[in-house]
């Protein structure tokens, strides 16, 4: 252990993740009592204090981190993103450091989109929110910039994402719990990791349960996982012959408007389709009927993206986990 505590330090000692004493240590998220007490007597014992361990960072000391992300998820999915956002504004504050804003659109040139901040080296690392173009990752490790990444995944960079296997596997037995027997997947954007997993992990828990998904019952669009591509798709589920009685969908934006379309159609949820999605984005307790889905708590994904990336900068930090997981909750409304 080094002279100074860092934050795995602390993890090691109580037995939990880094992002359990992330949530901790910053009093918000969904940590068990027995466990926020743990954490918390494990960072007194060893005199852990985060506010002070990230001031100095090692390499050129700017106290500057950049945060990046793509344009359209910005445009398109602004409430989950700008909360993610602002739970690393709100970590970095904490640390006294200053967090540099900038979209990229996608494709991505690096002669003519890189940020400023880059061009610049006007900061110490970055936090890279949702998938961007892998050009981008390239050159931050070209320029030998640490950086995290956060609702994403890319080759061995360390990464801070929701559980997403297991909340699509809560939202598996909800359905078996409901009676639900013949169900269906709805996804779309492929080259999103966080999509892919919780695909997997809700097939495996209803074939594990005795009910395996069938084949046609799986979709996944290749656009992009908003309100539109769930509406359009929606018929290759509610077309199949039996219908199924619940779907799935990767995200809120996808069930709403799976919900759009089977208000169409004249079905009734959840009487002829129940509905699950996952996020818990603003609209999803608004959704008539209100959707039942995946809780990610966002500012937390924030919040550990940049406490990793910080703790790695510091002078006592040493080397940032390959992957951190934040939990998960379902939260049962009216949809399913």
């Amino acid at each position: 252990m080094s002279s100074r505590p860092t934050i795995s330090d602390v993890a090691s000692a109580a037995g939990v993740s880094i992002s359990t004493v992330s949530l901790v240590m910053n009093g918000k998220g969904p940590v068990a009592d027995a466990t926020r007490q743990r954490v918390k007597a494990s960072a007194d014992r060893l005199g852990y204090a985060p506010s002070r361990s990230a001031r100095g960072l090692a390499a050129r000391r700017t106290g500057n981190v950049g945060f990046v992300l793509r344009e359209d998820h910005f445009r398109h999915s602004e409430p989950f993103y700008t909360r993610v956002f602002l739970g690393a504004e709100f970590e970095a504050r904490r640390r006294g450091l200053y967090v540099l804003l900038s979209t990229v659109p996608d494709p991505y040139d690096p002669a003519r989109h890189a940020p400023r901040f880059l061009l610049e080296h006007s900061v110490d690392g970055v936090v890279v929110a949702g998938g961007v173009d892998p050009a981008l990752l390239e050159q931050l490790r070209a320029r030998s910039i640490p950086f995290v990444l956060a609702d994403f995944a890319w080759q061995n960079t360390p990464a801070v994402s929701a559980d997403n296997r297991a909340g699509a596997r809560a939202v598996a037995e909800h359905f078996v719990a409901g009676g639900h027997r013949r169900v269906g997947y709805l996804g779309a954007d492929p080259s999103h990791p966080s999509p892919g997993e919780r695909r997997d992990a809700f097939l495996e828990a209803m074939a594990e349960a005795g009910h395996p998904v069938p084949e046609a019952l799986v979709v996944t669009a290749d656009g992009p996982s908003d309100r539109p591509t769930g509406a359009s798709e929606a018929g290759r589920l509610l077309d199949a012959e039996p219908r199924p009685t619940a779907v799935f969908c990767a995200n809120d934006a996808l069930a709403l408007g799976l919900m759009d379309a089977v208000a169409d159609r004249g079905l009734a949820i959840p009487d002829d389709l129940a509905v699950a999605g996952f996020d818990d984005v603003d609209g999803a307790a608004l959704a008539k009927p209100p959707l039942t889905t995946v809780r990610i708590h966002k500012e937390a994904l924030g919040e550990a993206a940049l406490g990793l990336l910080a703790e790695g900068l510091s002078d006592t930090g040493g080397a940032i986990p390959p992957r951190t997981l934040v939990p998960t909750e379902l939260v049962v409304r009216a949809s399913a």
